[in-house]
């Protein structure tokens, strides 16, 4: 099983990789980042499995209460990176983050099909590419959002960095406690409801600037 991840993440990433040279400015980082968040969807499922062993492979507890942190920890530090090295401007910074949480989720999404392909149905796959997908991706853009304004603030920086991962964690864990529950259904919708305000702000106040 562990051969067979790997070879799905050749597959995904190599064609990938080969696209990302023909690509130029923003498209390049677009896709650039989508792979980030692939190779730390990749990271984290073997610190995930690691980190379930040490647990006595209590699924709920892991899931509710570890692996949130860890994966948006993980997750957040690119964006993060690039927010701080690169570029505070959030035009920038949360399309890349969003494609961070969806390079995550596909690579994800990826491992558990293949880990329970018996069991897997087309309301899984539903599921998985709506509501989880876009949970990553919404728990991701946060932080990129935040980060710009925290960014400029010097002595908010650390404990505003440290509030935005750990919003996202809280937010992770009420999603994966949701969906585990007899309120399944809320859970699902979750991150759509999250998903319409984040919406309205790129269509009533994102203006493209000129190139």
């Amino acid at each position: 099983m562990d051969n067979l991840v790997y070879i799905l993440f050749i597959c995904l990433v190599a064609p990938m990789l080969l696209m990302l040279l023909m690509l130029r400015k923003r498209s390049k980082l677009l896709v650039g980042y989508m792979l980030v968040g692939i190779f730390v969807s990749l990271f984290v499922s073997e610190l995930n499995s690691i980190l379930l062993n040490l647990f006595d492979n209590d699924i709920l507890y892991v899931t509710t209460t570890i692996t949130p942190i860890t994966e948006e920890i993980v997750k957040g530090l690119p964006v993060l990176f690039y927010a701080i090295t690169f570029s505070d401007d959030r035009d920038r910074v949360m399309p890349l983050a969003f494609a961070t949480g969806v390079g995550f989720a596909m690579f994800e999404n990826m491992v558990i099909l293949v880990q329970n392909i018996d069991e897997v149905t087309i309301g899984w796959a539903i599921i998985r590419g709506f509501a989880t997908a876009l949970m990553h991706a919404i728990c991701t853009i946060t932080v990129g959002y935040g980060i710009c304004f925290v960014k400029k603030k010097r002595k908010l920086f650390y404990c505003g960095t440290f509030a935005l991962l750990t919003m996202a964690s809280i937010y992770h864990g009420i999603f994966n406690m949701l969906v585990q529950s007899n309120y399944k259904y809320l859970g699902f919708f979750l991150p759509a409801i999250t998903y319409i305000p984040i919406l309205i702000y790129q269509y009533k106040f994102f203006k493209p600037k000129k190139a």
